[in-house]
């Protein structure tokens, strides 16, 4: 399996094994968005200037409304909540640091990198007593596993009486929020990511968000330095965030297209699994080689090096590539021997 096809987005990569021509592939090895919105105006000065501070100051208050964090939490916008993974370690206490396991794997790499000690983590109620840190990805990637309020509140409880922190990744929560812990942030010892480009459909536009204690958040935004994010991103994040109507639709088409994609997936006698709107997770005993069948039908989806019984599926369009992606998956399951 090449590691340039091992993660999401990886379609160059893919063209180049596989060919064909990129209007010729359903590229569903992500879980963004596949249908953003349209994009606001921008005014020509946005791309002229460097972003100013209120421009910033409007987007931290459009995120907190968007996320329902409360008046006194700390918001921190930073460009991508993959900055925010990198920098957190280096400003949380060092020692012993559970993360869910498997979850995104930056996480690790991350916080390894800062000299933490880190630790396989099953789930929030096993989190070994000696834990400075831990790390919950909710719901989580590329299981879709999720995980209640009360257990992760708990948890950061206990962390924070004990001067530790629990730091909950949600950046798949946007579709279906009811475990969101961003109402909580500006409690000791809690951190909440939130990533706007999976939801929007945006990812190249480079945004996410920080909530958490003002404290951390002043640290954070010191160690990001002076216009972290362009006044492009900083503008459309605030405008869309801010339009409630899209917000709405936008979640009621991933939920159809998350109930198109799932039923593909039945129809070709495979069994989704998780609770993530934007993905599904496929078990199969030769994933790998299902993988590679469905590349040869230029259907590329999303295989894991450590878990080779594991494929992860983002969302079709429409009926039409639901449609395609039963077919496809039906002659891949039987080339593959799934």
């Amino acid at each position: 399996m090449s590691a340039h096809l091992v993660h999401g987005g990886a379609l160059d990569a893919a063209l180049a094994r596989f060919g064909g021509r990129r209007e010729d592939w359903l590229d569903l090895s992500t879980g963004i968005n596949p249908v953003p919105p349209p994009l606001p105006a921008l005014e020509s000065e946005l791309f002229a200037r460097l972003p100013e501070a209120a421009s910033e100051a409007r987007a931290r208050d459009a995120a907190r409304r968007h996320c329902g964090a409360p008046a006194g939490a700390g918001v921190v916008a930073a460009p991508g909540s993959q900055a925010l993974i990198s920098l957190l370690p280096h400003l949380l206490p060092t020692g012993p640091t559970a993360i869910l396991d498997p979850a995104y794997a930056e996480h690790a790499r991350a916080f390894q990198a800062a000299g933490h000690d880190v630790l396989p983590l099953a789930a929030p109620e096993e989190c070994p007593p000696e834990t400075r840190v831990a790390v919950v990805v909710n719901p989580n990637n590329p299981d879709g596993r999720r995980f209640g309020r009360a257990a992760l509140l708990a948890l950061a409880d206990a962390l924070a009486a004990r001067g530790g922190w629990l730091l909950v990744d949600e950046a798949f929560m946007d579709a279906d929020p009811r475990e969101s812990l961003a109402p909580d942030a500006g409690r000791p010892g809690l951190v909440v990511l939130r990533s706007f480009g999976k939801f929007f459909g945006l990812a190249g536009l480079r945004l996410g968000f920080a909530l958490t204690v003002p404290d951390l958040a002043d640290r954070l935004a010191e160690r990001l330095g002076p216009w972290a994010v362009s006044g492009p991103a900083l503008a459309v994040g605030e405008r869309l965030m801010d339009d409630a109507a899209l917000v709405r639709g936008l979640r009621e088409a991933i939920a159809r297209r998350a109930a198109l994609t799932r039923g593909a997936i039945r129809s070709s006698g495979f069994v989704p699994t998780g609770d993530a709107a934007l993905f599904a997770l496929v078990e199969a005993p030769r994933a790998h080689a299902l993988f590679e069948a469905l590349a040869r039908r230029h259907v590329l989806a999303r295989p894991f090096v450590r878990r080779p019984d594991w494929l992860r599926l983002g969302l079709v369009r429409d009926e039409a590539e639901a449609a395609r992606l039963a077919d496809a998956l039906a002659g891949a399951r039987g080339d593959a021997g799934a």
